[in-house]
């Protein structure tokens, strides 16, 4: 979620100044329909290298 996060707050959210509450929600509901328009998108911020856990068992 914050690798998410970070990707609207660099892309979408950045370098900007609202001037009421409801337009920042305004904001952040647009970032966030942009982002689950392109799912392609979500699936690479989600399966960095870094950011995956290999799971394996070594109690067997």
């Amino acid at each position: 979620m914050e690798n998410v996060w970070a990707f609207l707050r660099a892309n979408k959210l950045s370098a900007q100044v609202w001037d009421t509450y409801d337009a920042i929600v305004e904001a952040c509901v647009s970032a966030g329909d942009f982002l689950i328009s392109d799912p392609g998108r979500i699936r690479s911020i989600g399966t960095r290298d870094w950011a995956c856990v290999s799971v394996w068992a070594s109690w067997y």
